[in-house]
């Protein structure tokens, strides 16, 4: 059983495509089948049903899937510890990050780049349980987010600073010139929403249900920089994190008081793996920043 093998069944296994995995790889699709059958025969089961041009993961494959990938990243992370060891300036760094925290990030990397010219850095946006998804996968190094401070088996995390829920309305919008709104008075308010899915939408909905109040959502929007394009129409105010106002200057963040609606911004790692020093070295640059982005 070889290292390529593994890496090339993970990626089919992901596109359950072996053309597409084949060409991901830069290698022909005949290698990459040629080597996922040895790897086949050496484990003696079939890890793929092939579906004509398409393949699934067998039973087994689901099963053995897990453990190829832990297999690969713990080498990676080996040759990762080498690296650092012999102070190499070059390689990769991915970071994941949530909407709501990207102004900061860009702040911290700009330090980062003048220390690190030499490392690439990947910026990967999404919602906060796709990003956990691919750390726990190890196809990023870093989560920047609001998931809470949290240390367990699978991920340990550390606060940057806290954030107040925030109303979201263009300047010339009524509620624009309160200083704060208790959340009580949202349900009169026409809203667009960020889809089921986004880590601040679940949050909310479950603080309005705890609270008994119904809201008048008349549009959920799965990006959040179409639904700021929105909010900037003066049509509909929406609820964020108010961090998410930056570099909008006509969209103003009022407050929203009341229980549970203070948030930590927070830098997620996954648990027993090796830290990068690229990595420890921008999270010193982010908690540089962070004090920047604390709204009260």
């Amino acid at each position: 059983m070889e290292l390529r093998q593994l890496k090339y069944f993970i990626k089919a296994a992901e596109l359950q495509n072996f053309t597409e995995a084949a060409g991901l790889l830069f290698i022909t699709q005949s290698t990459l089948s040629q080597q996922i059958k040895q790897l086949e025969d050496e484990l003696g089961t079939l890890l793929f049903d092939r579906l004509g041009k398409r393949v699934r993961l067998t039973e087994a494959g689901r099963l053995f899937l897990p453990y190829a990938q832990k297999t690969a990243k713990d080498a990676e992370d080996g040759r990762n510890i080498l690296k650092d060891l012999m102070n190499l300036e070059t390689g990769t760094l991915s970071i994941g990050v949530t909407y709501g925290l990207m102004h900061v990030l860009t702040k911290a990397i700009a330090d980062f780049s003048e220390e690190r010219p030499g490392i690439r850095l990947q910026i990967n946006f999404g919602t906060t349980s796709d990003l956990l998804t691919s750390l726990e996968q190890g196809k990023v190094d870093m989560v920047l987010s609001f998931l809470p401070v949290q240390q367990n088996s699978v991920f340990i995390s550390q606060k940057l600073f806290s954030s107040s829920l925030a109303l979201i309305a263009h300047q010339d919008h009524p509620c624009a010139k309160n200083k704060q709104v208790n959340f009580g008075k949202l349900k009169n308010l026409p809203l667009i929403m960020p889809s089921g899915g986004y880590s601040i939408r679940d949050y909310f909905d479950k603080v309005m249900v705890k609270h008994k109040v119904q809201l008048n959502v008349q549009m959920e929007v799965n990006d959040i920089n179409m639904l700021l394009q929105l909010i900037n129409t003066g049509k509909w105010c929406t609820v964020l994190m108010g961090s998410s106002v930056y570099q909008h200057p006509k969209l103003k963040a009022i407050k929203i008081t009341g229980d549970g609606m203070s948030r930590e911004a927070t830098l997620t790692w996954p648990a027993n793996t090796y830290q990068k020093k690229a990595a420890q070295l921008l999270a010193t640059c982010l908690h540089r920043h962070s004090t920047d982005y604390h709204i009260s």
